[in-house]
């Protein structure tokens, strides 16, 4: 893609028009107080924009900003995805300009944001990736659990610990050691019959990909439990596996030192979830 500047650069909109500017005094540039969901579209269509859209009005809706709506958010977003075949949009929204203060203002005008970028290709091994353990413990916040808000700091802090290009994620754990998530993905295992996933009432991000495999279980026959996960249990499982919009299904083939054979359910998990980029 070549475009004359960056002031006509149609990848990224700022409240429907070209732009890579901000306001200075936005809320989301000084305190992170805002919400973001990031999407695939393939061939100018986003996947699963119904789901997204529910995820980025229920963020809005617990953090009081008010949330654009869905036919505006989507006709932005079908302006920027045709640019790539394979395209990541970002979908980014503030609370908009305020005065200085963490108070929040009494009329609150939202800034959008849509970003739309080549989805980068990654080399997966065919026996799965390889994820370690991250040191940082992430914090519990009922209010924000599940939301995609915009302070990301303790995933960015997580990323930070390795720079190995063979190690593809690594698993965040809560304070009393239960494993939450993936830097930026969710996270399932199966034992037996059983498909687990970590409970995310207290901390983490519910992720799209993440709710459409729960709603895969009956059709794997699976049962399926949402609870608290120590990490000797993850590595005890028969199989994990880590999910996100963008990524699909990747299966976990080695944590720190365990390997883990390839699962015949976690690869009809994986084939299931890329019907609808094919």
């Amino acid at each position: 893609m070549k475009v004359g500047s960056w002031m006509d650069d149609p990848s990224i909109l700022v409240n429907g028009q070209p732009s890579h500017q901000v306001n200075l005094k936005d809320r989301g540039f000084f305190y992170g107080d805002g919400i973001f969901r990031t999407l695939l579209a393939v061939n100018g269509q986003p996947i699963q924009w119904a789901l997204h859209y529910e995820k980025i009005s229920f963020d809005c809706k617990a953090l009081g900003i008010p949330c654009p709506e869905q036919s505006q958010l989507l006709a932005e977003v079908l302006q920027t995805a045709p640019l790539y075949p394979r395209a990541a949009i970002k979908v980014v929204i503030t609370r908009g300009e305020g005065p200085r203060g963490y108070g929040p203002p009494l009329s609150v005008k939202p800034t959008r944001v849509v970003m739309c970028e080549p989805l980068p290709k990654r080399e997966i091994p065919l026996e799965g990736i390889t994820v370690r353990k991250c040191e940082i413990r992430v914090s519990e916040q009922p209010l924000l659990a599940g939301i995609k808000h915009l302070n990301r700091l303790e995933n960015i802090l997580a990323r930070a610990e390795w720079r190995d290009p063979a190690i593809h994620e690594g698993l965040m754990l809560d304070q009393a050691l239960n494993v939450i998530s993936g830097t930026m993905s969710n996270l399932f295992i199966i034992e037996g019959h059983h498909l687990l996933t970590p409970d995310l009432s207290r901390t983490g991000v519910a992720g799209v990909t993440r709710e459409r495999v729960i709603g895969l279980s009956e059709q794997l026959d699976l049962k399926i439990s949402v609870d608290q996960l120590s990490f000797d249990r993850v590595a005890s499982a028969d199989a994990i596996f880590v999910v996100n919009s963008l990524i699909g299904c990747w299966p976990v083939g080695q944590l720190e030192e365990k390997r883990f054979p390839a699962h015949e359910k976690v690869v009809k998990i994986k084939a299931l979830l890329g019907r609808d980029d094919a």
